[in-house]
């Protein structure tokens, strides 16, 4: 069997976007990081029933409105 085939599986924290953490085990980062959820699934639409806003990282939903606005008028 080859060795240093698998990733390393270590404990990691993980932060919601209203700041509760839990411990889980993942290949993410090394021992002891923090991964912060932009989107968690408190804040999806798929789970929460789309009632909350897109998101607009960086001007994408603005310049995708502005480009394809006319489609549906």
């Amino acid at each position: 069997m080859k060795k240093d085939t698998h990733p390393d599986y270590h404990f990691i924290t993980v932060q919601m976007n209203d700041g509760s953490t839990y411990k889980t085990r993942s290949t993410y980062g090394s021992e002891g990081d923090t991964l912060v959820l932009d989107i968690d699934p408190t804040t999806h639409p798929a789970w929460t029933g789309g009632g909350q806003q897109i998101l607009d990282r960086g001007g994408r939903v603005s310049r995708f409105k502005k480009k394809f606005g006319f489609i549906g008028s």
